[in-house]
């Protein structure tokens, strides 16, 4: 997702250093022997992941530390902070009760906020790059190329579009009042919006020129793995398959296995440890085996996203062509403390079918390709007989 996104810009406080925003994806995966519970996965627009920072902690330590402080007066989810810091685990966050809720609500494709997204324009300004359609801000008239002066009367143009996007959400209350200082042109005005709760859309599809589908997927929210394979059915016969996972900064596990499934008849999607524990994540049976297809990667490409490329890469299901991906492929858990936050906490590693680590890695592509990387995967499409 883009970082100047108000429904999923959040950002994170304590030990995440230098991360953009931070999602927290949980859910239930029937594996072939039972029904169990899908560690968590964080997806982080950051620095690439050093592997030897990765380390796990010490549960029961930690919520020993956050309890001690709590006993002496201090807060307790510092002190929990101030122990994942120094643990040297690279993925490790504590946050608060409402910052959680904020990233559970995000795991049901539904936000909270004024439905715009932005970005630094030239001279540190923020800029308007989209609005969602039916959200208050375009209610309000607001549209790409607008200029945020401030919001709620606090200037933006010294604030990183993260920060700026942080005071969009606001509370995350619905019907909450938001007062922007707008400049288009010219003119210069206060349009005050309220908070709405609103819908994102992490699947498109449309038809190419050549026949072929593309399918771009933002992020593996709730709903995105049966979308992917609903699009796959509907696609003409004999249509290849653009899959468009650039910029995808990840999701639910649970839905990437689904979207596989689109193209894998069953088999092994990944495989991952949890505190020594061996676990699998498999695609169901009855996809499209047959449809060509090619995936578009980048350093954007992200944890749940990386398992799916990493499952049709191994498995000779499809040409990857781009750019090498992030390398998020640890597993998070949650851990409750005493003071009722929450401490996400590496517990494991991802690995794709053929054994291969993802975390601090990435996954490279078939075909390296820069800026013109549409292009070349829309000719490998083609030649694998993709096209009309």
């Amino acid at each position: 997702m883009p970082a100047g996104t108000d429904h999923l810009c959040i950002r994170p406080r304590g030990v995440l250093r230098g991360a953009v925003l931070t999602l927290v994806f949980t859910g239930v995966l029937a594996t072939a022997a039972a029904t169990g519970s899908l560690p968590r996965q964080e997806s982080a627009g950051a620095e690439r992941p050093d592997p030897a920072r990765t380390a796990t902690v010490d549960r029961a330590a930690l919520n020993r530390a956050a309890a001690a402080a709590m006993a002496d007066g201090k807060s307790g989810k510092q002190a929990a902070e101030e122990f994942v810091s120094r643990s040297g685990d690279r993925w490790g966050a504590v946050y608060d009760k409402r910052e959680y809720a904020e990233f559970e609500q995000a795991l049901d494709g539904t936000y909270t906020g004024v439905g715009l997204s932005a970005g630094r324009a030239a001279e540190g300004r923020v800029r308007v790059t989209r609005v969602q359609a039916g959200g208050p801000a375009e209610r309000a008239g607001l549209r790409a190329g607008d200029r945020l002066v401030s919001v709620d009367g606090r200037p933006v143009g010294g604030l990183s579009v993260s920060e700026a996007v942080a005071l969009l959400r606001g509370d995350g209350v619905p019907g909450s009042a938001v007062a922007l200082r707008v400049e288009r042109g010219g003119a210069t005005w206060t349009q005050t919006l309220h908070r709405a709760r609103l819908a994102t859309d992490p699947v498109t599809v449309r038809r190419l020129d050549e026949g072929a589908v593309l399918i771009k997927v933002a992020a593996f929210t709730k709903g995105a793995g049966a979308r992917v394979r609903d699009a796959v059915r509907d696609a003409p016969a004999g249509a290849g398959v653009l899959l468009d996972l650039r910029g995808n900064s990840g999701g639910l596990v649970t839905e990437a296995a689904v979207a596989a499934s689109a193209f894998l008849d069953g088999g092994l999607v990944a495989t991952y440890d949890v505190e020594g524990e061996q676990r699998a994540v498999y695609a169901e049976g009855g996809g499209d085996t047959g449809r060509p297809l090619v995936a578009l990667i980048d350093g954007g490409t992200m944890s749940a996203a990386e398992l799916l490329t990493g499952a049709l890469q191994d498995r000779g299901r499809a040409v990857t062509v781009g750019s090498r991906t992030f390398g998020k492929g640890s597993v998070q858990m949650p851990s409750a403390l005493p003071d009722g936050s929450v401490a996400e906490l590496t517990v494991g590693h991802y690995r794709t079918p053929a054994g291969h680590a993802v975390d601090g890695r990435g996954i490279t592509p078939d075909l390296a390709a820069g800026e013109r990387a549409e292009e070349r995967a829309r000719t490998v499409l083609s030649g694998l007989g993709g096209g009309s």
